[in-house]
């Protein structure tokens, strides 16, 4: 699997994709909650969905509609989604498409806000679920064969850094004849997950896509649905067979508008998705210079690290991943790394000795980022989801940014080395 990531063209893309070559430059936010209709018949066909205007801002409004555009481009789509945040857009998807009875798989390390929407928030619903290791294709395939209704992984587990065999797994899941939804959230750019065949990725566009932390917010980016012979046409997906031969190719957006984001209303707001496009500009030289800097800083790390402080990386030759990574990711995973200190104490006088590096929960920032994990994002998990999920006492996760990678490499050996 070649996954080279064309920088260059994603620079020219994104920049040219958001802004305007005649009148405002700058893309225009469109703030208004309700839009007026020429007449009773436009207003008819609004709602039907034959005429192409804004309804009603709760199931779009024109900025969102441009931001879902670009982003739909860059993942290879043809259709997207904005939603209020990460979580709102996994959220619509999973509301969308299953109901009382279906079952989810999980595949790998989650995020704690994912698996805590699937094994409690679904699970109260009446959606069943089941978690395995990324590569425990006798348990996946297992799953796929009894009539599964999704599968969800991340591109890279967050913050287990464990990575996935991206192809096998949507293969798999399109052999079955199974929806797949991947986050891809630590890896746009260097994964198009929509290209190998998979069916929907998610982003919290609040990360790599802003890299500012001025806006929270999500989205899922759709492939077409096939005319003949697509997977939501197998008899599992009968209460969406309705839309599917209304709607076509773009049916997996009226699904999830319809039958989510009406009813729930977890769509972005125009402020939001205008500060998202200002961080899509930059956002191919970002992740260029963030990955080289995370290979960079792990590799200081990894050397000159006191006893007692390790660096976990999948570019580094420690890491069980480091074959799949240099195979599947050849530009890098994202911004992610952690530090093992072997105890929460040890983590966090680490932590409260770095002078650089933020502290806070969140990931994919211009600045370098840090946040010890079982005493925040998993501080209600019992001990066992935290095992699976590669959460322990002495983690630390951390998101590299845009500094000088000597300059943060050398704050966090300073406070390594004063434990």
């Amino acid at each position: 699997m070649n996954n080279t990531t064309d920088f260059d063209y994603f620079n020219t893309l994104l920049v040219h994709s958001v802004g305007s070559s005649t009148g405002p430059i700058a893309p225009a936010i469109m703030p208004s909650a309700a839009f007026g209709y020429e007449n009773a018949e436009e207003a008819e066909g609004i709602f039907s969905a034959t005429v192409n205007k804004p309804l009603y801002a709760r199931v779009g409004n024109p900025t969102n509609g441009k931001l879902e555009g670009i982003v739909a481009k860059m993942e290879g789509g043809l259709g997207a989604i904005a939603t209020s945040s990460g979580m709102g857009a996994i959220s619509m998807v999973c509301t969308a498409f299953l109901s009382a009875g279906d079952e989810l798989l999980c595949i790998g390390g989650f995020f704690g806000g994912t698996y805590s929407l699937v094994n409690e928030t679904l699970a109260r619903f009446g959606v069943t679920n089941s978690f395995c290791e990324v590569d425990d294709f006798v348990h996946i395939e297992d799953t796929l064969k009894r009539g599964v209704k999704m599968v969800i992984f991340e591109s890279v587990g967050n913050p287990s850094l464990t990575l996935p065999d991206v192809q096998r797994i949507i293969d798999l899941c399109n052999q079955y004849e199974t929806v797949v939804m991947i986050d891809n959230t630590a890896t746009p750019l260097l994964l198009r997950p929509l290209t190998m065949g998979a069916d929907i990725v998610v982003h919290s566009s609040t990360k790599n896509m802003s890299g500012h932390s001025a806006a929270l917010g999500g989205v899922a980016v759709f492939r077409a649905v096939k005319e003949e012979g697509d997977k939501l046409l197998n008899p599992k997906y009968a209460d969406l067979h309705k839309i599917v031969k209304k709607m076509g190719k773009k049916s997996f957006i009226p699904i999830c508008k319809k039958r989510a984001i009406r009813d729930y209303g977890m769509t972005a707001n125009a402020f939001g998705s205008f500060m998202t496009m200002i961080g899509l500009e930059t956002l191919s030289l970002r992740v260029e210079r963030v990955n080289k800097s995370v290979e960079k800083i792990a590799a200081i790390l990894d050397e000159k690290l006191p006893e007692g402080v390790s660096v976990n990386h999948p570019s580094l030759l420690s890491s069980p991943d480091n074959a799949r990574y240099r195979s599947d990711f050849p530009d890098g995973c994202g911004p992610l790394l952690s530090l093992d200190c072997g105890t929460k104490e040890r983590a966090f006088a680490l932590l409260n000795k770095l002078n650089t590096v933020i502290l806070t929960a969140n990931i994919g920032d211009n600045r370098t980022l840090a946040l010890h994990m079982t005493s925040t994002i998993y501080s209600d998990f019992n001990e066992e989801a935290r095992k699976f999920l590669g959460v322990h006492e002495g983690l630390i996760r951390v998101s590299i940014g845009l500094e000088d990678p000597e300059t943060i490499a050398e704050d966090f050996l300073q406070a390594a080395k004063a434990l």
